[in-house]
């Protein structure tokens, strides 16, 4: 592959995992399920909440599949598995260990489960001889680094085969060409999932019993590396049809939530609501990588920083909230305050942790995928940002 930096997909890929923070924020919230919540639920903000859920971690799965393309295109599939495991299987351990723990103590604690300290806590036997919900170990939000691990090991021979006979890129080019609308045809299996396995098998996270969930995220996996391998007539397709899109997006997301509010459980509404589900995600995604294409493909000077620091992020941010949350529960503050708090103070938090302390230890890089690590000037503690490229 043509060594180009899509600077959209930085920008994109910065943008969601920030959108995630607000999201997991969002979930302190809402009635839904959560490690702990607020003690009056926010009715309204299911709404938002619902529409970002659509679409959000499919969008991460296509922008990983397409970073995957990137990676595999300079490197043999053993220099990429094993970059694959230095890059998502130590993070992950980390965080099963230090980062994640907090947040299953906090859980506790508010449950009643548990009145011990946190040392206590982590030297019981609950936290290593069983997994949560019953034991205390868990991978919680860091579930997206398993299942792209597995995803890139099932699909890196398929991936190579894909690079080394390409008659099929040349197809879909030329149907893409004749008609954007092409596009749709992704809808398919997605749209079989949705009707046949989602209803036996609820999304648990847990990568044995998740069928739906994982060949869901698969797919969307998948699709990222196809389309990135046709690339300026994806780019270009996208956003011939952005506009169109957009408009389907918001219709469909109506109906969807129609449906979800007025419609009584039956087949015809199961495969109606499972269509607009998926019409809906797909349409959105399309829509986003239209408007990216047409104006984010631009660097700034921070856009590099920002990009390094996404990894980190992700990690830290979830316990950070969990960890405020559960104090803020016993001062009880109005909503908004209390939203305001949490969303600054896990961006501030989660930015002091690897401005000052991630990145100027270096055995920590690795703990937190930080592939190209920052130089430092000497006699001035100024730093000189090196480019990151996370696959």
């Amino acid at each position: 592959m043509e060594k180009i930096r899509r600077y959209d997909l930085d920008w994109l890929r910065v943008l969601v995992f920030a959108l995630l923070i607000f999201y997991h924020v969002g979930m302190y919230f809402v009635p839904w399920q959560w490690h702990i919540k607020y003690e009056n639920p926010v009715d309204w903000l299911t709404y938002p909440m619902y529409f970002i859920n659509q679409w959000r971690l499919p969008i991460l799965f296509v922008i990983s599949g397409m970073g995957t393309a990137f990676a595999l295109g300079y490197r043999t599939s053993g220099q990429f598995i094993r970059e694959r495991f230095y890059r998502l299987l130590i993070p992950l351990l980390f965080g099963m260990l230090v980062i994640v723990p907090p947040q299953v103590f906090f859980e506790r604690k508010v449950s009643g489960a548990y009145e011990g300290s946190y040392i206590d806590f982590l030297l019981g036997p609950a936290f290593t001889n069983s997994v949560y919900p019953e034991g205390n170990i868990s991978w919680h939000h860091l579930w997206f680094l398993p299942y792209l691990l597995v995803f890139s090991v099932i699909l890196v021979p398929v991936f190579i085969r894909m690079r080394n006979h390409n008659r099929w890129k040349t197809v879909l080019e030329h149907k893409l060409s004749e008609s954007p609308l092409h596009l749709l045809w992704f809808l398919l299996p997605l749209y079989l999932y949705e009707i046949l396995l989602e209803p036996i098998f609820g999304i648990t996270h847990n990568l044995v019993w998740d069928w739906f969930n994982f060949v869901n995220c698969l797919t969307l996996f998948f699709f990222g590396f196809v389309l990135i391998q046709i690339r300026e007539v994806f780019w270009v397709t996208a956003q011939k049809i952005r506009k169109q899109m957009l408009v389907a997006a918001i219709i469909s997301f109506l109906v969807l939530l129609t449906i979800r509010i007025l419609g009584k459980d039956s087949l015809l509404i199961h495969l109606t609501e499972g269509f607009f589900k998926v019409f809906n995600m797909w349409a959105w995604i399309i829509v986003i990588f239209g408007y990216a294409s047409q104006y984010l493909n631009r660097n700034v000077s921070w856009l590099s920083y920002a990009n390094q620091a996404v990894y980190p992020f992700y990690i830290l941010h979830q316990t950070v909230t969990v960890i405020l949350g559960y104090y803020l529960l016993k001062v009880h503050l109005p909503f908004m305050i209390e939203f305001l708090i949490l969303i600054l103070g896990t961006f501030v938090i989660s930015w002091f942790v690897f401005e000052f302390v991630i990145r100027r230890v270096s055995w920590l890089w690795p703990l937190f995928g930080v592939k190209r690590p920052v130089i430092y000037k000497s006699g001035r503690e100024k730093l000189r940002q090196t480019s990151l490229q996370k696959a």
